[in-house]
This record gives C-alpha cells, sequence and structure tokens, in this order.
C-alpha cells in the first residue's frame, strides 16, 4: 500500500520534529518526510491530516494478551485490535500466560500467532522463572534467541534476592532487560486496596505502600551493586519515584513505567466496591498521584504503560475480595495522557509522546518510535483538541473492565498505519 500523509502536524520527538510536514509510505516503510511531498503516482491513498497530530505509531510495553491458556479474556487477535484502535502499534506482552512463557516453544508461539493475526508488532516477555514460580531461571539465552524482548514475572515477584541477582547477572550477559513487578507478599499481607482512610471506611484489608517500596529499593540495590540495568514496573506511590530519582542521580542504570490510572484516579475510585478500580498495585492518594506526575514531568519516570489486564465480566462482577486484580487500558491511554497531563500542563505532546513511543523502544532495544525515512511505517494521526466519550461496549478487547466508561477524554486516533497498512480509517477499524 503506498500513502500519502499531507499537511499534518509532525510530533517526531526521536528526530526532533515538531512541524508541518509530509510523510510518504512506500512498500512498508517510511519512504520520505519533508514539506510539500508531490507524486505522479495514481495508486496512492491520500491522507489530508490539516489539523491533526501525526506521531510514531505508541508503543505500550507492558500489556496482557492472555494467549495462550485465557482466550476466553483475550486473544492477540483482540488484543491487538484493541492496540490499534489505541493507536498502538507495538505491544511487549507479559508472560503470566498457561503455559508460560518460560521457554522458546511459547515464545515463538505468540511471535507466530502475532503474524498471523496481529493488528500490531507483539513483543513476547519471557519469565525470569520457570513457571513463574521463583525458584529456578527460566531459560534466558534460549527466549533472548527465540525472540523474546525481555524478562519478567510480572503479576508475581521474584521474591529470592539471589534468583533476582542471577536474573541480572544473565541480563547483562544477553542483553536483554529485567522487568520487576515489586511488591512484599508480606508487606502486602493479603490485602485487597491501598491501605489508607478509604479503606478502612470500606471494611477492607489495605495493602502498605511499603509493599510496593521496599522491593523497589532492593532491586535498585542489586542492580546497582552488579552494575546491571533493572526495569521497575508501574510505579505507583511517591517514595518509590523517590527511589528511582535518586538512584538515578548516583547513575544507576535503572528505568521505570508507570500507567495512566497512577496519575488519573485515586483509591476513592473503589467506593462503592467498584472491582473495575481493583488492581495491582492499588490506587493510592492525592498525593501518590501528584508525586507521579511531578516523576514523569521531571523524567524520573521514563514511559508511560497500559498493564492492559483484560479480564471476563465474571471475574470482576463478584464481592470486591474476591474479584481479579486489573483493567484494560490500550484503548484509553492515549486519551487520559492528554486529559490529564498535556492539558494540565504536566507534559508537553511532544514530551508524552516520547514517554508513550521513543523511551519504551529504548527500554526495550527495538527498531519503534521513530519516524524515520526507512523505518517501518507505524503512524497514529489525531486530534488532540477532539473530545470523545468512553464507551466500553465499543471496545475491541474482548474485556470490557475499565473504570472510566463514559468519561471524556480527548484525542482519539483517526487514523494507524501499521506496517504501511491503514488498519484505523477515519475512526473505523479496517
Amino acid at each position: 500500500m503506498k500513502i500519502l500523509i499531507k499537511n499534518g502536524h509532525v510530533i517526531d520527538p526521536a528526530n526532533g520534529r515538531d512541524e508541518e510536514l509530509d510523510i510518504l509510505i512506500n512498500d512498508g516503510v517510511i519512504a520520505e518526510v519533508g514539506k510539500s511531498i508531490e507524486t505522479d503516482d495514481f495508486e496512492l491513498e491520500v491522507i489530508d491530516a490539516s489539523g491533526l497530530t501525526v506521531t510514531p505509531g505508541l508503543v505500550d510495553m507492558h500489556v496482557h494478551l492472555r494467549e495462550p491458556g485465557f482466550e476466553y479474556k483475550e486473544d492477540i487477535e483482540s488484543g491487538t485490535r484493541a492496540a490499534a484502535a489505541g493507536g498502538v502499534t507495538s505491544v511487549a506482552c507479559m508472560p503470566n500466560t498457561s503455559p508460560a512463557a518460560d521457554n522458546a516453544a511459547v515464545i515463538t508461539y505468540i511471535k507466530e500467532r502475532a503474524k498471523e493475526a496481529g493488528y500490531a508488532d507483539v513483543y513476547p516477555i519471557g519469565a525470569v522463572s520457570k513457571g513463574l514460580k521463583g525458584k529456578e531461571l527460566a531459560e534466558i539465552g534460549e527466549m533472548k534467541f527465540a525472540g523474546a524482548a525481555a524478562i519478567s514475572d510480572d503479576g508475581m515477584p521474584v521474591t529470592e534476592s539471589g534468583l533476582m541477582r542471577r536474573a541480572m547477572e544473565y541480563s547483562k550477559m544477553f542483553d536483554i532487560k529485567v522487568i520487576s513487578h515489586c511488591e512484599d507478599f508480606g508487606l502486602a499481607d493479603g490485602g485487597y486496596m491501598n491501605e489508607g482512610p478509604t479503606a478502612t471506611a470500606m471494611g477492607l484489608r489495605g495493602i502498605s505502600r511499603a509493599a510496593e517500596e521496599v522491593m523497589v529499593s532492593r532491586d535498585i540495590i542489586i542492580a546497582e551493586t552488579i552494575g546491571a540495568p533493572v526495569h521497575i514496573a508501574h510505579v505507583s506511590t511517591r517514595g518509590s519515584v523517590e527511589l528511582v530519582r535518586q538512584a538515578k542521580a548516583r547513575g544507576v542504570k535503572v528505568t521505570c513505567e508507570t500507567c495512566p490510572h497512577y496519575f488519573s484516579l485515586t483509591d476513592k475510585a473503589c467506593e462503592g466496591f467498584n472491582t473495575n478500580a481493583k488492581m495491582n498495585p492499588p490506587l493510592r492518594t492525592d498525593d501518590d498521584v501528584a508525586a507521579i506526575k511531578e516523576g514523569l514531568r521531571d523524567g524520573t519516570i521514563d514511559c508511560i504503560v497500559t498493564d492492559h489486564a483484560p479480564h471476563h465480566i465474571d471475574e470482576k462482577n463478584c464481592e470486591f475480595g474476591h474479584a481479579l486484580n486489573g483493567i484494560v487500558g490500550l484503548e484509553t491511554s492515549l486519551g487520559l495522557g492528554i486529559k490529564n497531563l498535556v492539558n494540565e500542563g504536566v507534559l508537553t505532546l511532544p514530551q508524552l509522546i516520547e514517554k508513550m513511543s521513543v523511551n519504551p523502544s529504548r527500554v526495550l532495544g527495538i527498531p519503534k518510535g521513530t519516524l524515520s525515512a526507512g523505518a517501518q511505517a507505524d503512524v497514529t494521526i489525531f486530534d488532540p483538541d477532539k473530545e470523545w466519550t468512553v464507551d466500553i461496549s465499543k471496545f475491541m478487547s474482548k474485556s470490557k473492565n475499565s473504570p472510566f466508561d463514559g468519561e471524556v477524554l480527548f484525542g482519539k486516533p483517526q487514523y494507524v498505519v501499521f506496517c504501511g497498512e491503514l488498519v484505523v480509517n477515519q475512526g473505523v477499524m479496517v
């Protein structure tokens, strides 16, 4: 497919572009970026992007696609359709599948399924430990050579510190990043939501922020001790932000991410026993939200991801204590970022796009997040000022567990190009 994107405001942080430009796409790659590109090719599809913002396709380095094993919640086809609808053209999927992605065979299966059914590029993340049990290292080298983009036991913390050290040592050897789910089970103490007045008023056992911060501190210390890189997943507390900030100032090779729900909601969203606000780590307080925003502003927090966690309605439509953790987020992440960060003056739009495309690509070491000539043609086009209302019944995801139903957001993607093909055209999935 040959596409010419005309008159769009191109924001391409990787190349320092923030101006009106045209983009010519041919044979799945970006052929040219420049002003007033002209061509006599009659087979060309022209997209008039006047008044619209043109960015690299977004990169979400933390999603759960549920395949293999839990296809009743989500599969690679429905999950990548949801990604495309949200302007995301590359995702990295976590290994807590069944069987777990702890070996080369499952990594290969995910990659092949994505080629068959995907509406976005899929980068599997391999497990740190066999079966996500935290007892024995998985075959990290074999998974890397099969195509794993990182390793993580996300959903389960690596509680044994010696095992985490060995994982980081292997990560240096194979040049593959460890992504750490920071949770101390003893301090979490079987809680259901953030420890504080809201949990007390609801009569629910709370989860101390120390359950996250103790493990963030441990993993920073290990990384600093052996000179290895580590990436901290879904940061949610002021203490975690400060630990990462101090570590970066010391030169520790640490990066981190947060999710839109941690800068958009507080634990008050759980009131009324709203299970769509139950997640892990839990929603925190106004002070933590302010700290997350400050961490995004000053660069302490490198990436914005969704932790897209689809669940069947029966797994959420139950008692709060029995409900599973997590929400879907691929179709609302850009809108929440524009509403709660750009429109509030926390980040500029180029800074938001950097945290949602360039930085995740750099953390994973994948060739994404750029509109350079010769790069794969992954492009997202939207109007950052245009309002739209979240309607979960229209989600591409199989699951609808979102606390943002009915909320007015901004910047719904109007066009999405993946590998040179239009997958969203005038706001409609192709």
